[in-house]
């Protein structure tokens, strides 16, 4: 099987499940992840073995096009007024979940504290493949635009990431004999900055690039997303040496050029918006291919209630964020539902620890695919049904 029939067979089904799904008013990414499923090494097994060898990089392609255009979508100001709720969600939803983990595991799935750790930093990210379409989609539709709703889920859900992934190094550490480093845990307040400032020194250089240099808008979007594919690549070219968040890099580079070129960053959203009409089928079909049945099958009800549990914490986390806001109920339920979605994250690290030889890396990796197949249609079934009765219109 070669490539170019993989991909064509990837957006052919892609697309017609995802249309199904919709018709059957269930979110289209559930008929993605089925594609994938089906058309991956455990079912038919339609997919060339180079298209798999580099799913890994058309995923994160995925994630640069999602999080470029939210970036070019985030005003500064509203994040500002969001003040100390939206810097909570980086990391107070992430660590309850894990503490959730901690506490249910060992119980329930007969695991040492420090593996139970590890699981819970792999369940622990939310998607924002799954979250920022949607946070993009109320921002145009005017939903939580007097509280910032959408902005304080979008921020985030990308800084989240970022915590927990340092969180993931500094556990399977721990696990393998090596200690707990304080150290690592520092780097994660560093390179969320060091990301930002990156991020927003190359918008505003972009910002001066493009009002000397006239470059058609399709030219323009090409630059921007080469640029941030350097962003992503500083990351892991720095990795050991200086601590960057390229994701994050990527946004806060939107975010500059927005708030220099208001009229600029309006339009290239618009294009952004269309390549992640082919994006989105490639991220969640790749996404489907890399789930093995098997492990999901064989997870039995232990499993599934450590993830549901888990789940239960990590609400109780965005409620503690959303302690003395000016947030209605609703709007706080909202905000918990919203924080639900999992896949990218679990599809690219759920597998880690089962490659390193850890006793308990089957178990992770079989817990990792649960909480794909759960929480990616759950979580953006609650938010496609919920948003119109939960937040106010303006």
């Amino acid at each position: 099987m070669d490539m170019l029939t993989s991909l064509a067979y990837l957006f052919l089904l892609g697309l017609a499940l995802g249309g199904l799904a919709r018709r059957l008013r269930l979110p289209p990414l559930l008929g993605m992840l089925l594609t994938g499923i089906l058309l991956g090494p455990q079912v038919l097994n339609l997919l060339s073995g180079s298209l798999l060898s580099i799913s890994a990089d058309l995923r994160q392609l995925a994630l640069i096009i999602i999080l470029t255009q939210a970036g070019l979508s985030l005003d500064v100001g509203d994040l500002r007024k969001a003040g100390r709720s939206a810097l909570l969600m980086c990391f107070v939803p992430a660590s309850f979940e894990i503490v959730g983990v901690v506490v249910l595991a060992p119980l329930l799935l007969k695991v040492t504290v420090a593996e139970a750790a590890v699981m819970g930093a792999v369940l622990a990210a939310v998607s924002p493949a799954v979250v920022v379409p949607r946070m993009l989609r109320l921002m145009d539709e005017g939903y939580g635009a007097e509280h910032q709703i959408p902005q304080i889920i979008m921020a985030g859900a990308s800084a989240d990431d970022v915590y927990v992934i340092v969180l993931f190094t500094a556990f399977t550490g721990l696990v393998q004999g090596e200690g707990f480093s304080a150290a690592v845990l520092a780097t994660v307040p560093l390179s969320i900055l060091t990301g930002i400032l990156g991020g927003a020194a190359a918008g505003l250089l972009l910002a001066s690039f493009f009002t000397r240099v006239h470059i058609r808008d399709s030219g323009k979007v090409l630059i921007f997303l080469s640029l941030s594919f350097l962003l992503v690549a500083a990351e892991r070219a720095l990795q050991g040496l200086f601590p960057f968040s390229g994701l994050l890099a990527v946004m806060a580079a939107g975010m500059a050029l927005s708030r220099r070129r208001k009229d600029l960053s309006a339009r290239l959203a618009a294009k952004f918006s269309k390549l992640w009409v082919a994006a989105e089928v490639l991220l969640f079909v790749l996404v489907g291919a890399t789930v093995d049945l098997r492990y999901a099958v064989s997870a039995g009800l232990a499993a599934a209630a450590v993830l549901l549990g888990a789940l239960a914490f990590r609400m109780a986390g965005v409620l503690f964020c959303m302690l003395g806001s000016r947030l209605a109920w609703k709007e706080r339920l909202f905000c918990m539902l919203a924080y639900l979605p999992k896949a990218t994250v679990q599809a690219a690290i759920g597998g880690v620890p089962l490659s390193m030889g850890l006793s308990c890396g089957n178990l992770v990796l079989t817990v990792a695919v649960l909480s794909i197949l759960i929480t990616a249609p759950l979580g953006a079934a609650l938010i496609d049904r919920s948003y119109q009765r939960l937040l106010t219109r303006t």
